[in-house]
């Protein structure tokens, strides 16, 4: 079957080309339209009861994290020089389109008591204009009289100051988002050089677009250096140009292709599916290898290219599209995860290393029939002395040491297996950053000053229109529930209508912050105007309208506690929502009252088990499908049982190593074992199946099959697990954690692989095929 696909590829291969080209063109065209996603709460699936509360709270109180926030440090603050730039930092950021309010000091407003109406007037704390430092201080002395703005825009102890810069909602996932937290970075960056002083940045905005740029730049660099490194390897390999544009085209026609079915299938570049083009260029080279290695071989023996390109074809076909099958599968069982990102991840790798085999069975014949014959110099590689001797080493080991292979195997798994008994699971929003990286040390900052800037909501329905604004036993389980927040140590003090009504109280008592409590029940009837800014349109203009007015819904039946948190990760977490839960459950009764814990803190931590739960389930099913695989390609359970053994191993060493090295299994971490499984099994197929072939003609002597195996595969094996290796070793200069990670575990695993496949491989099937005997 296969030599006949060979000769008809040669026979038609100028229809062939030119289908291949308008494919590649009508991918080309749909790859230039492919974007950059900006939305990172796609871990979680769409009829996940956490996801729909968490829409259902962008609905009615806006996005919760579209606030950027900048700090700096100092207790000059309120010296004229420092305090005017700062102002005037407010200022320049109001203008910047995109921008919707800003919450700072400069920008405080103060309520205070009309006597001739004995009603209450949100004015700005400092005017508008260049101040003296008399007018500073006096208005400085009214700003710390606040208690509202205590550890909500400034931590007296440490002098931090935090500015509030909140965007739209409508270009946080537009690629506009870009654009406008550069500029926002940009202006306060020159107000720190301006002032001498550290500007601190971070929020959800700024961390998701710093992420989104950074993932971009680094998949050009990767699929650049993929590129470069390839080349050089396969000039080596093959000291032939010809050879090396070849497997450049294989893989470059791969990338497109991937950009476009990205595209194709509605998708965006995410912080997954960006490593899918530079993946490719990692598994495309190893099929140009096994091609050229099996038509040179041919060459080598009849001297004619075109049988030579028929046999290529027929022999190598089979192993290739099964090594690029199980391959696919290692990545395509994501898709059979509920996460939404990680079932993008899987259709888009599957389908395009599927592709990449048909491009290669295409491409490589066709052009290689039009290229000039090989050169003596060009097939050299083929007789390598020095991996040779190692092969004669190899040999001689199966044969007469299987014992000692077989004991430090069993040392190995066991210490391994202790190892993974010491792994944990864990992860954090900035998990995959750098521990001196900027974002993370300017996270730091304010997780140190303010407790965090991750976002915490609490939405209580009373279940009763008016329930919440007229009603102070509900306002005072509010305050509680507030105060048990505040106390806890990665909370910040959360804002509520509670707070709201605290700074009212205390403005009609002239000022006095010792009154800055929640109102008795008289005193409700007196402060309710206050409750109305949404409907006041002269009030809505300040900025303590909007922020005070967006804690209740319309109705004012339910009312919203905003906190923000630090980053404490996935295994904390847990225990934090339990405690909230517990208290919440204490205070209000589930027959009166319906309480919600949402936010991106909460979407964050569903999503995590969903991805490591999902990987768990893909690592399953990848190995049930890689074995079905197996079984129908050499339809033997004892071939099965020897081909899964070696594959095992080293997915039991590199989570054993895991384990030993304090690596927790995360989202980033789990994703290397389902997809080492699917490359590494590679060589066992090339292995088993030359194997298989080479029996009969050696009249099913299984010993001296074995021996001739080792030497006829085994400088391909390494030849091709050196191209991976180094393939996927060029992740390990990521920025992120998580892709180092997938670098050098990967690079391990595959390194363990090529060992107990050219080592343990051989000893087991002489082992299994002496028992049967």
């Amino acid at each position: 079957m296969w030599q006949n696909l060979g000769r008809s590829i040669l026979k038609y291969r100028f229809p062939l080309l030119l289908i291949l080209a308008a494919l590649t063109g009508f991918m080309a065209y749909h790859a230039g339209k492919v974007e950059l996603s900006y939305d990172f709460s796609r871990a979680i699936p769409l009829n996940n009861s956490k996801y729909k509360i968490y829409q259902e709270f962008l609905k009615k109180f806006g996005e919760d994290g579209n606030l950027l926030v900048i700090g700096i440090q100092t207790d000059k603050l309120f010296k004229k020089e420092i305090f005017n730039a700062y102002a005037q930092l407010q200022h320049d950021l109001k203008k910047v389109i995109g921008v919707d309010d800003i919450i700072a000091v400069s920008s405080a407003v103060n309520l205070v008591k009309q006597p001739e109406t004995e009603k209450l007037k949100a004015d700005t704390i400092f005017p508008e204009r260049i101040l003296t430092q008399a007018e500073i201080d006096s208005c400085a002395a009214v700003f710390l009289n606040l208690p509202f703005y205590k550890y909500l825009l400034y931590n007296p102890s440490t002098h931090a100051w935090l500015m509030g810069v909140r965007i739209s909602k409508d270009l946080m996932a537009s690629k506009d988002r870009i654009g406008i937290v550069n500029t926002i970075s940009s202006i306060a960056d020159e107000f720190g050089k301006k002032t001498n002083l550290t500007v601190y940045k971070s929020g959800l905005p700024h961390i998701r677009t710093q992420l989104s740029v950074r993932i971009l730049r680094e998949m050009r660099l990767f699929i650049f250096a993929s590129i470069i490194l390839s080349a050089v390897i396969l000039l080596l390999f093959f000291r032939s140009l010809s050879s090396m544009w070849l497997s450049l085209m294989v893989v470059v026609l791969g990338v497109i292709w991937s950009f476009g079915s990205i595209h194709l299938l509605g998708y965006k570049i995410s912080i997954l599916n960006a490593l899918i083009p530079p993946l490719i260029v990692v598994i495309g080279i190893p099929n140009c290898i096994y091609f050229l290695n099996k038509f040179h071989t041919a060459y080598n023996k009849t001297g004619n290219k075109k049988n030579s390109l028929v046999a290529m074809v027929g022999q190598m076909g089979v192993v290739t599209l099964f090594c690029n099958l199980t391959a696919a599968i290692g990545f395509t069982v994501f898709a059979l995860t509920q996460s939404p990102i990680l079932k993008e991840f899987g259709q888009v790798a599957g389908i395009n290393i599927i592709a990449l085999f048909f491009i290669s069975l295409i491409l490589i014949p066709t052009l290689l029939s039009f290229l000039p014959p090989p050169k003596s110099r060009h097939t050299k590689y083929l007789v390598n002395p020095g991996l040779n001797r190692w092969l004669d080493r190899l040999e001689s080991w199966s044969l007469n040491h299987r014992k000692l292979i077989y004991f430090i195997t069993l040392i190995i798994v066991t210490v391994s297996v202790a190892g993974m008994l010491r792994l944990k699971t864990i992860g954090y929003i900035v998990d995959d950053l750098p521990k001196k990286d900027k974002i993370y040390t300017d996270l730091h900052f304010f997780e140190t000053n303010f407790k965090g800037v991750m976002p915490l909501e609490i939405i209580v329905d009373t279940k009763k229109k008016f329930g919440v604004s007229r009603n102070l036993n509900n306002l005072q389980k509010i305050d509680s529930l507030s105060q048990f927040l505040t106390s806890m140590g990665a909370i910040a003090r959360p804002l509520s209508i509670v707070e709201g009504l605290k700074f009212a109280k205390q403005a009609f008592f002239e000022g006095d912050s010792l009154n800055y409590s929640l109102p008795a029940e008289y005193d409700l009837p007196a402060l309710a105007q206050y409750l109305n800014f949404r409907s006041d349109s002269g009030n809505n203009q300040n900025t303590f309208a909007r922020l005070v007015t967006t804690f209740m819904d319309s109705a004012k039946q339910e009312a919203r506690i905003s906190a923000n948190m630090a980053d404490v990760g996935s295994k904390r977490l847990p225990g934090i929502l339990d405690s909230i839960t517990e208290r919440v459950n204490q205070l209000f009764s589930k027959e009166k009252y319906e309480v919600q814990l949402t936010g991106t803190s909460v979407t964050f931590l569903e999503g995590s088990r969903f991805i490591i739960h999902g990987l768990k389930d893909s690592i399953f099913w990848a190995f049930i499908l890689i074995a079905l695989c197996m079984l129908y390609l050499f339809r033997s359970f004892r071939i099965l049982i020897c081909s899964l053994i070696p594959n095992i191993i080293p997915l039991l060493i590199t989570a054993g190593v895991m384990g030993w090295t304090g690596i927790p299994l995360k989202p980033s971490t789990v994703l290397v074992f389902s997809v080492a499984l699917g490359i590494a099994i590679d060589v066992t197929i090339r292995f088993l199946v030359n194997y298989k072939q080479e029996l009969p003609r050696n009249n099913y002597d299984m010993k001296k099959t074995v021996v001739e195996t080792i030497h006829t595969t085994g400088i391909s094996i390494i030849y091709t697990s050196m191209v991976l290796i180094a393939g996927f070793i060029i992740f390990c200069f990521s920025g992120f954690g998580g892709t180092q990670a997938l670098g050098w575990l990967t690079s391990l695993t595959l390194v363990t692989a090529t060992l107990t496949n050219l080592v343990l491989l051989p000893s087991i099937l002489i082992s299994v095929f002496r028992l049967k005997k």
